[in-house]
C-alpha cells in the first residue's frame, strides 16, 4: 500500500487524550476517521474534546468553521470493533500501556480487517515485537509514538518489531510526513524509544537535584525553560554543541570541556528506581510553582494547557510547520 492510498483511519482506544488528539489531527488534514473505544460512556466526552480542539484551531485562524463542520461529518464513533476495522487503511492504536490490551486489538484487526491494513501503536515505550506477538500479520505492525498533544507537536517516532517489514515502515513514514509530521525511524528496537529516554534522563537529574537540596522544583523548570529549552525548540543537542564549538565544531567543544564534564558525570544521578516519596515532594513543589505563575500564564492545569497550546502554535508558525 502507498501512503497516498490512506484516506480513512481507525483510532482504537480513541476516547482518551491521545486518541482524541490524533483524531483531531487526522480530521484537520482531511482524512476520515472511525473512533473506537470499548467504553460507551467515554465516546461522548471524546467527541466534545475533538470538537473543542478543532474550534481552538478556528479561534487561532488555522481552520475555518466550514472546515470544522466538514471534518466533524467525516468522523464516526463506535463501540463495535468490527465496524472500526472496516474500510480503514491504517489503525492508530491509543489504548492503555498494557501488552495484553494492545494484543487484543491486534487480534481484533486480524479477525475483522484485511491483511493490508497498517497497525501503528502510539505506545510510549513498549516493544512492538511483543505487541505483535501471536498476530497473523506481524509484518504490518509498527510503533508510531506521538508527543502530547499529537495534533500540535510534529514528532512521530516510528519503531519496528522483529517481524515488521520495511515496506510498512516506509509507508508509515511517507504517510506521517505527507500530513506535516516530523517522523523519525529507530534503527533498533528499544524500550522508551528516543525522545522519552532523553526526557527521562533529564528528569532523573532534575529529581536528584531537588532531593539533594540543590534547588527547588520551580528553579529546575526555569533552568530548563530559559536555558537549553530555548535552544532545543530550534535545534537538538548535537547541533547546539556544533555551534558552541565555533570553527572546531562539536568535536572541538567535547575535547575542550570533556575532562570537566566527566567530573560532572561522576557526580550525577545513576539510580534505577525513583527514590521513596519523591513523587510527593515533586507534587508539592510543582503546586507552589503553579501558584507563582503570572495570571496570564495560567495557574490551573486547564489554564496552563491553554497557554501551552497558544505558545506551541506560535512556535510552529516560527518553525514553518503551520500556516496562519
Amino acid at each position: 500500500m502507498k501512503a497516498s492510498e490512506i484516506s480513512r483511519v481507525g483510532v482504537f482506544g480513541g476516547a482518551g487524550i491521545i486518541g482524541s488528539s490524533w483524531t483531531t489531527y487526522f480530521l484537520w488534514k482531511g482524512l476520515s476517521v472511525v473512533v473506537y473505544d470499548i467504553d460507551q460512556n467515554a465516546l461522548a466526552p471524546a467527541r466534545e474534546r475533538i470538537t473543542r480542539n478543532l474550534s481552538y484551531l478556528v479561534e487561532n485562524g488555522v481552520l475555518t468553521q466550514e472546515a470544522v463542520s466538514n471534518a466533524l461529518d467525516r468522523v464516526v464513533f463506535t463501540q463495535e470493533i468490527a465496524e472500526a476495522c472496516q474500510d480503514v487503511q491504517l489503525v492508530q492504536e491509543c489504548a492503555p500501556e498494557n501488552y495484553e490490551v494492545k494484543k487484543t486489538l491486534v487480534a481484533a484487526l486480524d479477525k475483522h480487517g484485511t491483511s493490508e491494513i497498517l497497525f501503528a501503536s502510539s505506545t510510549s515505550g513498549l516493544l512492538i515485537t511483543e505487541i505483535a506477538k501471536g498476530s497473523k500479520h506481524p509484518e504490518r505492525c509498527i510503533g508510531a509514538h506521538p508527543y502530547n498533544p499529537p495534533h500540535l507537536i510534529p514528532l512521530v517516532e516510528i519503531t519496528k518489531g522483529k517481524q515488521s517489514n520495511d515496506e510498512t515502515v516506509q509507508t508509515a513514514y511517507d504517510f506521517y510526513k505527507a500530513l506535516g509530521k516530523e517522523p523519525i525511524v529507530l534503527k533498533k528496537e528499544t524500550l522508551g524509544f528516543i525522545s522519552n529516554r532523553l526526557q527521562i534522563a533529564l528528569h532523573r537529574e532534575a529529581v536528584d537535584l531537588v532531593l539533594n537540596g540543590v534547588c527547588s522544583v520551580e528553579d529546575v523548570d526555569k533552568a530548563v525553560c530559559f536555558g537549553p529549552g530555548l535552544r532545543y525548540a530550534l535545534m537538538g543537542p548535537n547541533l547546539t554543541y556544533q555551534l558552541g564549538g565555533g570553527a572546531l565544531g562539536l568535536k572541538g567543544i567535547m575535547d575542550h570541556i570533556g575532562p570537566s564534564v566527566e567530573m560532572w558525570l561522576a557526580d550525577m544521578a545513576a539510580w534505577k528506581k525513583f527514590p521513596e516519596n519523591c513523587a510527593d515532594i515533586l507534587q508539592d513543589g510543582v503546586e507552589k510553582e503553579m501558584a507563582n505563575r503570572r495570571p496570564e500564564q495560567g495557574r490551573t492545569n486547564e489554564e496552563i494547557a491553554r497557554w501551552r497550546d497558544d505558545k506551541l502554535l506560535e512556535l510552529l508558525r516560527l518553525l514553518g510547520k503551520i500556516d496562519f
